[in-house]
């Protein structure tokens, strides 16, 4: 257990995939992002940066530690994975992609390893 609740995992999902479209981020780009309000983004950085998972800089951008950078590729991987494992099944990417964002918190590690295997051989056999 990472010691984050689900709204913690998407924050930091969101950061990462917001680094690798803008290369920096701030507290205004999440709260944009993910529509929500500049104070509720604060308050969030203030707990994933209490808890070791980023530190922000003098002007604002947000950095990951390192544990907070290994946490969030783990999410996203799940999220991708996930989203194309129902792709795979006919659910449309939209949806796929919502409930994909759902389910990637709560899956097992067992379970979630035996969908990243079934997605990759459906690739394969492309």
């Amino acid at each position: 257990m990472n010691g984050l609740y689900e709204s913690g995992e998407d924050y930091l999902e969101t950061i990462l995939i917001l680094k690798k479209r803008n290369g920096n981020v701030r507290s205004v780009d999440i709260a944009h992002e993910m529509e929500l309000s500049k104070p509720s983004v604060s308050r969030a950085m203030g707990i994933l940066k209490n808890k070791g998972f980023i530190s922000i800089e003098e002007d604002g951008s947000i950095i990951f530690s390192e544990e907070g950078s290994k946490l969030a590729k783990r999410i996203y991987e799940r999220h991708r994975i996930l989203t194309e494992a129902l792709m795979l099944l006919g659910v449309d990417e939209k949806t796929a992609s919502e409930d994909a964002c759902r389910i990637e918190h709560d899956i097992s590690e067992k379970s979630f390893n035996k969908i990243k295997k079934h997605v990759r051989d459906a690739k394969k056999a492309e």
